[in-house]
C-alpha cells in the first residue's frame, strides 16, 4: 500500500521534510518512489511546497496520506479537511455533554415535567431536621452537656 508520508531531513535540531510517495512498509527515511514536495515547519507561518499535480494524481490513484500530510494538503486545498479520531477516554466525556441535553428536552416534552418540578417541595418536607442530625453525633451530644 503506498503512503504520501513525510521524509525527514536537515541538520539536528533544525528539522525539515520531504512530502514523498514510499510504500507504507518502508521506513520513515528509507525508500520512496517520488518526491512530491518539502515542508519547513520552522519557519512563521510554516513553509510548504507542492506539487499539487503530482499529488492529487497519488492521491487517485489510491495512496493515502499520514495524518500530518492529510492536514497539510488540507491547508493547501487539495483535501478535504482533517477530521481528528476520538480518544477512548474523551468520547465518553462528550457523550456525557449532550446527554443532559437530550434528558432536559425529553422532560419537557413529557407531562410528568410538571410532577417532577413540585418533587424538590416534597424532598424538602421530608428531609430531617438540622436539629436531629446535630443530636446524633457525639459532639452535638457534648456540646449539650
Amino acid at each position: 500500500m503506498l503512503r504520501i508520508r513525510l521524509r525527514r531531513t536537515g541538520a539536528r535540531k533544525k528539522p525539515q521534510y520531504r512530502l514523498v510517495i514510499a510504500e507504507s512498509t518502508s521506513p520513515r527515511d528509507g525508500h520512496f518512489i517520488e518526491i512530491i514536495g518539502t515542508y519547513n515547519p520552522l519557519t512563521d507561518p510554516s513553509t510548504l511546497n507542492v506539487k499539487a499535480d503530482r499529488a492529487t494524481h497519488w492521491l487517485s490513484v489510491g495512496a493515502t496520506p499520514s495524518d500530518r500530510v492529510h492536514k497539510l494538503l488540507a491547508r493547501e486545498g487539495l483535501m478535504a479537511p482533517f477530521k481528528f479520531k476520538e480518544k477512548p477516554g474523551e468520547g465518553a466525556q462528550t457523550g456525557t455533554d449532550s446527554e443532559p441535553a437530550a434528558d432536559a428536552e425529553a422532560t419537557d416534552a413529557s407531562p410528568t415535567a410538571s410532577a417532577s418540578a413540585s418533587a424538590p417541595d416534597d424532598v424538602e418536607a421530608t428531609e430531617p431536621s438540622a436539629d436531629a442530625d446535630a443530636a446524633a453525633t457525639p459532639d452535638a451530644a457534648s456540646e449539650a452537656v
